[in-house]
């Protein structure tokens, strides 16, 4: 039973979490839309092409371990991801890298580590990238069975926004303010779904009682689903996630997993930034899919081992 309502907002609690959100994630998103200026400045159209492997499904494998030597946390990755699309990059290819990147950078393996430390850190870091990577191939895989237009936002390779080659004409001094121009475009469109998303997750996450969400540890499904869930409603950028993660200490470790992995995947910032580049459909498909996916996959891991 209840000791206080399901529902009770706090104006300063509100601005401390969006403040949070917002101070955490904007480094982030301003580092990808720098790199996204100076891909599109600098990286040769044909590159991405000839880095790939022909074939479709390797091409995938291959992008999602790109985040492990071009690392972007989850707050960063869209401005990225769709530059990376406008210099030829396929579309599954780009899926894949964006849900990839977040879970197998470096620093969050390292976070991990340090946040699990005494509670199976090494089984839990290894398990969130293996699962991480995993469902992030698997989706690829799925989305290169599609076309396009049906995944992709609608004219986001307009006429304005047409592949470019500069093949290094220029001056530097152009080049840098060109690509200045692009990160200042492609930080400001973000940066509207951003903000939104910032302030969904800030008033769920202050205004609902958590105590309706703690007696569904004891059983893991509710468990993984309630912390996919709680994942999905915090928006914690991936480089800090774990550490909020160990403190659950009362729900399992599949659910912990869950957590982990879902989170950096689907958010609801990333709910509304994926509309920068995404068409809605493909959003909610997207977002059911790796709901369900890996919720199985975790439940799977709890029933081989229902102490873990």
């Amino acid at each position: 039973m209840l000791t206080t309502p399901w529902f009770q907002f706090s104006l300063p609690d509100f601005q401390y979490a969006f403040l949070s959100i917002l101070l955490e994630g904007i480094p982030f998103l301003l580092g990808g839309a720098i790199l996204s200026g100076l891909l599109e400045e600098f990286l040769p159209q044909s590159l991405m092409t000839r880095l790939l492997p022909r074939n479709p499904r390797t091409a995938v494998l291959v992008s999602g371990l790109i985040g492990v030597i071009f690392p972007v946390c989850e707050c960063g990755i869209v401005p990225v991801v769709r530059r990376l699309m406008r210099k030829g990059l396929p579309v599954s290819c780009g899926a894949t890298y964006m849900l990839a990147a977040p879970i197998v950078n470096p620093l969050v393996v390292l976070s991990t580590l340090a946040a699990f430390r005494g509670q199976g850190a090494w089984e839990m870091t290894i398990l969130r990238f293996g699962l991480g990577l995993s469902v992030a191939i698997l989706a690829g895989w799925v989305v290169s069975y599609f076309a396009p237009y049906s995944i992709l936002r609608p004219g986001l390779f307009g006429p304005e926004e047409d592949h470019h080659d500069h093949g290094g004409s220029g001056s530097s001094l152009d080049r840098l303010q060109n690509a200045a121009m692009v990160a200042t475009r492609d930080f400001l469109d973000v940066f509207v779904y951003f903000v939104i998303g910032a302030a969904a997750a800030s008033l769920f996450s202050t205004a609902v009682n958590q105590e309706i969400i703690l007696p569904l540890a004891a059983n893991p499904p509710l468990a993984i689903a309630s912390l996919m869930g709680l994942a999905a409603v915090l928006s914690v950028c991936s480089t800090t996630d774990a550490f909020i993660a160990a403190t659950l200490t009362t729900f399992p470790m599949a659910a912990k997993l869950a957590f982990l992995v879902f989170g950096p995947m689907l958010d609801l910032k990333l709910l509304f930034l994926y509309g920068a580049a995404f068409s809605k459909r493909f959003i909610i498909i997207l977002a059911i899919g790796l709901f369900v996916v890996i919720g199985l996959l975790c439940l799977r891991l709890a029933l081989l081992n229902l102490a873990w």
